[in-house]
């Protein structure tokens, strides 16, 4: 009396049929494991900004961070006329316009590419081997002495004919140049432009694996991102998506799709006044990216926008609002990285990425903090979403718009507790310092 009654258990399947069915989905275990990896679980930059090969010093970030400094000064200098610059509530314009000066005291630049391709142009050789020798001693002692971006690389010429071996040889001494100096660092990013085949992809993985078998590196040390500045590297000519196959013919070396958005859209004829990265042809290029790259481990970023913040005060202003509005349009669409081209693009980009974390903060604290307690609520979470919510904070964190203190807070989580939430790879992957 008072017992619940037990259910009787019955199937009618026999053990082999499971083992069976096991067995021949073996071969796609391994095939999903190898191909959609998941997230690396390391940073990443909210931006990448590009310097010619010949313009770039040891003081380069500085003088970045100073100009941009400078330019807040003089055309927003304080919180409130930023807030009238770009439409931010008022307590929030505060916290917002202090981070952003404080990152730029700090670290005006998160990822820094020495451009040897369109930047750079074409050189005499002799000119171009002496700017990659100096860039890699120039990079070598920025890590030694604490001052180089969390990432930091080149951008090579890409593998057409007219400009391969000239690649070539500037990627051989810039990475021959970094081991003489010391060892690769740990941030080292490189980037391969106007890919159209998947076999220059995979040209540029073997070229990586020659360089890593002939200085004894360990196989798949060194990887690379693609730059996606053609309509071929999208859409093949027998139909299928190029960019997906682009991944795979990396072997694993790729760990970003950037969007090239001048070379993309002249490609598809669009008018110099409207390539810009909000097109619709833009969107099409980008969608298709993030759907090839989703679970692979490889990131997507947006490209950039050519119009300046300088000039007169409100020129500024325009400026600033264009780019504020493309940085939150693409965060909101999951393009969490984008270009800049200016030193006067810096105080935009991150007021942007710093409102957007800090906007949505408190709401995916409290969603996170629920689900890990199963309390009830008024949305009810999946764990994918609980994924999603655990790197929004972590992303906020590691730029700089969240506080470790005030997430562990909100969430009763640590770092290493998001990070478990994130991705259960995630955890024993070690992201980037600040």
């Amino acid at each position: 009396m008072g017992q619940e009654r037990r259910e009787r258990v019955a199937t009618s399947l026999a053990d082999a049929v499971g083992e069976e069915i096991g067995a021949s989905l073996t071969p796609v275990d391994a095939e999903l494991e190898r191909r959609y990896p998941g997230d690396p679980g390391t940073r990443q930059p909210v931006h990448t900004v590009y310097v010619p090969g010949d313009a770039f010093a040891a003081g380069t970030l500085r003088t970045w961070g100073d100009r941009a400094l400078a330019a807040l000064d003089a055309h927003a200098p304080d919180a409130a006329s930023l807030a009238a610059v770009l439409g931010l509530d008022g307590d929030l314009a505060e916290d917002v316009y202090d981070r952003v000066r404080a990152k730029l005291e700090r670290e005006p630049v998160e990822d820094l590419r020495v451009d040897f391709e369109d930047g750079y142009g074409s050189r005499p050789d002799a000119e171009e081997d002496e700017a990659a020798a100096r860039a890699a001693r120039i990079v070598a002692e920025t890590y030694d002495d604490g001052t180089a971006a969390p990432c930091t690389g080149i951008r090579v010429k890409c593998m057409e004919a007219a400009v391969r071996d000239r690649g070539i040889r500037t990627l051989d001494i810039f990475l021959t140049g970094l081991l003489e100096a010391g060892g690769l660092p740990d941030g080292l990013v490189l980037t391969l432009p106007k890919v159209t085949y998947p076999e220059q992809v995979a040209a540029m993985a073997r070229l990586l694996g020659a360089f890593e078998e002939a200085r004894g590196l360990a196989l798949g040390r060194i990887g690379f991102e693609i730059q996606i500045e053609t309509s071929q590297s999208i859409l093949a000519a027998d139909g299928t998506a190029t960019v997906a196959r682009m991944i795979q013919a990396a072997g694993g070396r790729v760990t970003g799709l950037h969007y090239g958005t001048f070379d993309y859209s002249a490609c598809l004829g669009v008018s110099a006044p409207y390539q810009a990265s909000d097109h619709p042809a833009a969107d099409h290029a980008k969608a298709v990216m993030q759907v090839a790259a989703a679970g692979t481990g490889v990131r997507v970023s947006d490209g950039a926008t050519n119009v300046l913040p300088v000039g007169p005060t409100e020129q500024v202003h325009a400026a600033w609002r264009l780019h504020y509005r493309l940085t939150r349009r693409a965060l909101a669409r999951a393009y969490y990285q984008g270009w800049d081209m200016h030193p006067g693009h810096l105080p935009t980009r991150y007021a942007a990425v710093f409102a957007f974390y800090r906007e949505g903060f408190a709401r995916a604290a409290d969603r996170l903090a629920r689900y890990v307690d199963r309390a009830g609520g008024d949305v009810m979470d999946e764990p994918a979403t609980a994924r999603a919510l655990a790197g929004h904070l972590l992303r906020g964190l590691d730029c700089g718009a969240l506080d470790g203190a005030e997430v562990a807070r909100l969430t009763s989580l640590s770092r290493a507790g998001l990070e478990g939430l994130a991705s259960p790879r995630r955890g024993d992957r070690t992201a980037f310092a600040r």
